[in-house]
């Protein structure tokens, strides 16, 4: 008989962020160490996708301080360190928010990222729910220092249900891991270095593998779009809910866009992360036969509005618990009306108005009040 050697699960690391103590298994990255703390201690990711191997570490968005790297050895981190490629150890203790360091080098990777990003916003189909557009209003600046003439490609047709704007690409990407990890046939990847690296087919060859909308999904900018969504409508103006189907090649849950009962467009389920959700532990993704090709309210079993976080744009009067704020002024006052506080109409020459020094044509004196 043969004595088995039982080897004990290793103990969870201890690691506070911005003063918050949380427990994680070894290996974790202080990103995902954030993310089970969530809210605003967890840090912005344009590049890192958790369903992506390999992804991270190139936007540098993620950047916290290490103010102390362990119990074992406390001296903090001489550098900010990019969070998705950095693991935590015991007793580690990390500042995101709380330092200045932070919240001025992610202002600059901010205004870096936006050397060459056009602000086209208003043409932009992912306008309303661009991480990019997030990112710069929580870190953005008025104006830019960039003096220089910026980064533009011609327009490249890559199929018939995708369109591809290099000129708004960040090169995060993530939709070269999509085509590596999810299809068989790779046909796009990054051409050049430098200021000319670019997405593309190289010879324009169209991506018509049935998992290729998915690179619309997991682009955090308008680099990637749906052609059959395109110019179509504006997302704050659709009603997102869930529903699935029975598909034989995808999990067939999804999230319709609709407008009234038109269905405009056909995404996958996504998480308080922006990232696709998992079922049964895998990620999510849909084909392009759900995708593109069932754009009907009678192809999909609806189950109900989306979860959408109640700051987005496009939770505008759709998110679930709405509860209107409560006038207090009439409690405050006694019972008396706002108005009533306001009006100053009757002690004052505010609605009487001499025009006669106006420019343009004086019709009589004055304005009077009419008398209620």
């Amino acid at each position: 008989m043969t004595n088995e050697i039982k080897k004990e699960a290793p103990a969870n690391f201890k690691v506070t962020i911005d003063n918050i103590t949380v427990e994680v298994a070894p290996g974790t990255s202080i990103l995902n160490a954030a993310r089970k703390i969530g809210g605003d201690v967890t840090p912005p990711a344009m590049c890192y996708y958790s369903k992506l191997q390999g992804s991270g570490g190139k936007c540098r968005t993620c950047l916290v301080e290490v103010a102390a790297g362990s119990t074992a050895d406390p001296r903090p981190m001489p550098n900010l360190v990019a969070s998705c490629r950095t693991n935590v150890m015991d007793g580690m203790i990390v500042k995101n928010i709380t330092s200045e360091r932070v919240q001025d080098a992610r202002a600059g990777v901010v205004e870096f990222l936006l050397l060459n990003h056009p602000l086209d916003c208003p043409i932009c189909d992912q306008a309303g729910e661009c991480h990019m557009q997030d990112l710069g209003y929580e870190h953005g600046k008025e104006g830019t220092r960039y003096e220089f003439k910026r980064r533009t490609f011609e327009l490249e047709d890559i199929g018939p249900y995708i369109q591809l704007h290099m000129t708004r690409c960040i090169l995060c990407y993530r939709c070269t891991y999509v085509a590596d990890q999810l299809t068989d046939n790779r046909v796009h990847g990054i051409l050049d270095r430098g200021d000319h690296a670019e997405i593309s087919t190289y010879i324009s060859k169209a991506i018509d593998n049935d998992f290729s909308g998915n690179m619309i999904d997991v682009c955090p900018v308008g680099a990637l779009t749906d052609k059959t969504f395109r110019f179509k409508n504006r997302v704050w103006f659709t009603k997102p809910v869930d529903a699935h189907r029975d598909c034989s090649t995808c999990c067939g849950k999804v999230t319709l866009w609709q407008r009234g009962d038109d269905v405009l467009r056909v995404t996958a389920r996504k998480d308080e992360w922006g990232e696709v959700q998992s079922y049964d532990g895998k990620p999510g993704w849909i084909c392009n036969t759900c995708r593109f090709h069932k754009k009907k309210a009678s192809d999909w079993v609806i189950e109900g509005v989306s979860n959408i976080n109640r700051h987005s744009v496009i939770a505008q009067n759709k998110y679930q618990g709405l509860i209107m704020p409560k006038e207090t002024i009439a409690e405050v006052m006694g019972g008396r009306e706002p108005k009533l506080l306001m009006d100053i109409h009757s002690i004052s020459d505010v609605n009487s108005v001499d025009i006669s020094a106006l420019p343009g044509p004086a019709t009589s004196k004055t304005f009077e009040k009419k008398e209620q």
